[in-house]
């Protein structure tokens, strides 16, 4: 008989304050692969319950970034504020049961409590109505808080962290149900991945507290208890919190910076988990292999310098036509008008030879656009250096030579030059420099005879004969 393995669903549930940082893309990356690994389901939830630090911008910022990683999601986002209805019927649930009970504490009231019970030395349980029901004042506000078990303790099998035990009398009487009729957080969380069928929880291990007081609203309604998975946090290369300074920024800074997203995908995939000894370990790898055991118990640290030589490597494997796709609109944003077919042409072939050097997209574009159509071109001081005096009219019978050329190849070309200098009687760098420096403008650029090919014939004629004529 086949017995039926549950589907795996996970989730990824940003607050939407701000931007997409990385410990939250390393995080919805984590919960992606997981579920791709097992076929299951990868689920979005915007936890948008505090209205006054949501904001529509930010939840677009969190769906480009997860769009750029590359990370889909199954079915539509998940407003948290749209369920309130849900989170206040369980509330009443857990109520009327016995699981919960009226607070009528005033903010002020609480306020002083839990200072006194810290200079006490002593844990705040907010439990100040617990067993004073029958004391209810008639239509005072209250909040509705759990009834915590105050004896024996729980125990957490967290996947990453291990067996974690927490003191039941340490925990409070958290609030469900505000007096302005609003659930919090706490009560929320639990209910929406309840109701979306969430089996594992994966995030950060900041939340690991959490987990021991919503487990007892997953007790008290009966409900399964994910499997929890709480993951360390990403430090700063010194082994402080991870700040702007560190790179805790927007992904879309990190997409600005020139960086790929398969070459964030495996650095931020290798930021906590590990196969063996692999470094380089694509998407397809890394959803074949994915698993929550090999994830780290100790925080990781953010390099910049493993960053760019993960997205060099990366760079190098494209071909012509992927590395134009990522570095066209920074050229055509240069030239202020679209690439023509010819330009494109000559980029694809040179992008290739350009990525060779580069770490970081940006590195490209200089490079690359030597390859568009924008005579005269702008000279560097090191290449005006190279065509002043005599070197600038040279460069007109340079040309004379290379338009004579029938057929545009590498080894016509060099050998044309070679020619040439050998019957001015010159070296050969005294010729190769500054036609290099004319063609262009002192960009980086790789072998001559190979930048000269792709540029072609006409072109470098007559990027030659621009520096003859000035």
């Amino acid at each position: 008989m086949t017995i039926a393995v549950p589907e795996i669903v996970t989730r990824f549930a940003p607050s939407p304050t701000g931007f997409l940082h990385i410990g939250g893309a390393r995080t919805a990356l984590y919960n992606w692969l997981l579920a791709r690994r097992h076929g299951g389901k990868f689920l979005l939830r915007i936890e948008d319950t505090d209205k006054k630090r949501s904001t529509t911008e930010a939840i677009d910022a969190i769906s480009a970034g997860l769009k750029w990683l590359g990370l889909d999601w199954d079915g539509d986002a998940v407003s948290q504020a749209s369920r309130a209805d849900r989170h206040r019927e369980v509330a009443q649930t857990l109520l009327k049961a016995g699981n919960a009970y009226k607070c009528f504490a005033s903010p002020e009231e609480l306020k002083t409590l839990r200072e006194e019970a810290r200079t006490a030395g002593k844990p705040f349980r907010g439990d100040i109505w617990r067993n004073r029901q029958d004391e209810a004042p008639e239509d005072a506000p209250y909040s509705i808080r759990i009834k915590m078990p105050r004896e024996g303790a729980e125990t957490i099998a967290d996947t990453v962290q291990g067996d974690v035990t927490v003191q039941n009398a340490e925990l409070d009487d958290m609030i469900l149900l505000r007096s302005d009729g609003n659930p919090t957080y706490m009560l929320a969380v639990v209910v929406d991945d309840h109701d979306m069928g969430v089996t594992h929880v994966v995030r950060g291990d900041d939340h690991l507290n959490n987990a021991f007081r919503q487990l007892q609203i997953y007790s008290a309604m009966g409900w399964d208890i994910p499997v929890y998975a709480h993951i360390p946090l990403i430090h700063g290369p010194d082994g402080k919190k991870l700040s702007k300074r560190h790179g805790a920024l927007g992904v879309e800074a990190y997409e600005e910076m020139g960086f790929l997203p398969a070459a964030m995908r495996n650095y931020l995939l290798r930021l906590g988990w590990s196969h063996g000894d692999d470094e380089i370990i694509t998407t397809e790898q890394a959803t074949g292999w994915f698993n929550l055991e090999n994830i780290g118990r100790g925080p990781s640290r953010f390099d910049f310098d493993k960053v760019d030589s993960l997205n060099a490597h990366y760079l190098k494997a494209l071909s012509g036509s992927e590395l134009l796709s990522f570095a066209r609109i920074a050229l055509e944003n240069t030239l202020s008008r679209p690439l023509s077919e010819l330009e494109e042409c000559r980029l694809i072939k040179a992008l290739p030879s350009l990525a060779e050097r580069a770490k970081r997209l940006p590195d490209l574009h200089e490079g690359a656009s030597l390859f568009c159509n924008t005579r005269p071109l702008s000279l560097s001081e090191k290449a005006a250096n190279l065509l002043a005096g005599d070197n600038g009219p040279l460069m007109g019978d340079v040309a004379t030579e290379l338009e004579a050329i029938p057929v545009w190849k590498h080894e016509e070309i060099k050998a044309a030059i070679m020619s040439f200098a050998t019957a001015r009687d010159l070296k050969p760098g005294k010729v190769m420099q500054p036609v290099r420096a004319a063609v262009t403008g002192g960009k980086q650029s790789g072998d001559l005879a190979d930048t000269l090919e792709i540029l072609g014939q006409e072109e470098t004629v007559a990027r030659l004969r621009d520096q003859a004529a000035a």
